[in-house]
Parts: C-alpha cells; sequence; structure tokens
C-alpha cells in the first residue's frame, strides 16, 4: 500500500504542476506564454494527465483523482481502504504540486495586480456563478470523464490509455469546461486552493471557499455516477469488461 500511496501524491503532483503551471503562464503577468488563451490552457491539462498517467499507471492505476477513486470503489474494483489511501495520496500531491508551480512563476505574482487571475492559477471559478447550474455542470463533465476512462480501459488500449485519457480530458475542456473552468477532479481544486489559501502570494485575494465546495461534490457525484453508469448499460447489456484498476 505505501508504493500505491506514493504513486498517487507523486502523479497528482504532476498534473498540478503542469495543469496549474500552463494555466500560470497563460495568466500571469510577464509570462512568455501570457493570454495564450483557452486552447492552450485545455492543451496543457490534457498533456499533464497524459504525463500523470504515464508516470504512475503501472503502480496504482494512476486514478489521480478522487472521483475516479469514488468510482471504483461503488463499482468494486478497489475497497475502502485503499481509496482512503488514495485520497489522502491524492490532496498532498495537489498541494505540493500547486507549491511548485508558485515557486516557478515566484517573479510573477507581484507584477500581476488582478487578484482573480491568481486565485485562477490555482482553483476553479465559474464564468457565470450560480451554484445549481455549476454543480450540474461539474456532474456532467465528471461524467463522461468517467465513462471516457472507463471506455477506453475496456477497450485494452494498452500503452495508448494514458495518451487517450489525456485526450478525454482535452476534450472535456474544450466542450464542457467554459462554464466552471472543468475542475473535473476534487483534489485538483482543493489541494491548490488550500496552497492558495497559506502561501504568500503578493495581492492575492480570499480563496473563494463559498463556491469551494462545487468542484468538490460535482464531480464526486458524477465519477460515481458515471462508473455506475457503465457496469450497468455497458457491462450488463453490451457484454464488455468491467474496468479494473
Amino acid at each position: 500500500m505505501p508504493e500505491k500511496f506514493a504513486a498517487e501524491l507523486i502523479g497528482t503532483a504532476i498534473l498540478i504542476i503542469l495543469g496549474d503551471g500552463v494555466v500560470a503562464g497563460v495568466l500571469l503577468n510577464r509570462s512568455k506564454a501570457q493570454n495564450g488563451g483557452w486552447i492552450v490552457i485545455t492543451a496543457g491539462w490534457g498533456f499533464a494527465v497524459m504525463a500523470a498517467v504515464y508516470a504512475v499507471g503501472a503502480v496504482s492505476g494512476a486514478h489521480i483523482n478522487p472521483a475516479i477513486t469514488l468510482g471504483s470503489l461503488v463499482t468494486g474494483a478497489i475497497d475502502l481502504p485503499t481509496a482512503i489511501t488514495y485520497w489522502i495520496g491524492q490532496l498532498i500531491g495537489a498541494f505540493i504540486g500547486a507549491v511548485f508551480v508558485y515557486l516557478v512563476y515566484l517573479p510573477h505574482w507581484r507584477p500581476t495586480e488582478d487578484a482573480d487571475l491568481k486565485l485562477a492559477v490555482f482553483s476553479t471559478g465559474p464564468a457565470i456563478r450560480n451554484y445549481s447550474t455549476n454543480l450540474l455542470t461539474e456532474i456532467v463533465a465528471t461524467f463522461i470523464l468517467a465513462l471516457g476512462v472507463s471506455a477506453i480501459i475496456s477497450n485494452r488500449a494498452g500503452a495508448l490509455t494514458p495518451l487517450l485519457v489525456g485526450l478525454l480530458v482535452w476534450g472535456i475542456g474544450l466542450s464542457l469546461g467554459g462554464p466552471t473552468g472543468y475542475a473535473i477532479n476534487p483534489a485538483r481544486d482543493l489541494g491548490p486552493r488550500i496552497a492558495h489559501a497559506v502561501l504568500p502570494i503578493p495581492g492575492k485575494r480570499d480563496s473563494d471557499w463559498a463556491y469551494s465546495w462545487v468542484p468538490v461534490i460535482g464531480p464526486l457525484i458524477g465519477g460515481a455516477l458515471g462508473f455506475l453508469f457503465f457496469k450497468l448499460i455497458f457491462t450488463n447489456f453490451m457484454l464488455v469488461g468491467i474496468p479494473t484498476t
């Protein structure tokens, strides 16, 4: 179990270093990637997922996402002690990854006057704040993630699996990311949000805890429903295998 804990911690840290890193590059002043746009951000997150899954997939299955872990738990693919181990590793890894992003972009925080942009490097926020629709967006987007990951694994893509999952995340960002910034991963949002709250970032605002429950609860619901839907519909009626992690 310690090796799986370490794998989830390292994999999630890689995810956040590359994912929050691309957001920082696009949003922070005087970055060479500034104003790169949504295509750059969504592509960066897709590549971040790919790299993380390649890095630790052979050890833990590279959940790197509490929603995926919950989906695996409710469908019986893993047990509760394993799930708890994964969740702890994921949250710690996300926090560590965010600290690395803070350090890499250390000279860029002060020149960036917009405190909202600084927060956006670490955590998601809605384009239009409406908690019910924001929650629905996160549920739907994570449902598609869980369903897509299940389908990719069931088709035995082998060494191509991390690449295909990364492309899936890229597609979700392009299609469903506009309303909320597509957290689709509670650790991805909560760990860096905590880092934003405690790090000495010049000119930062509050960490928007009033919204913070949406990118945690929404993905957990969507992930569980996505895995259950795949098991119920695809496994029982289409005679495909249940994905294992």
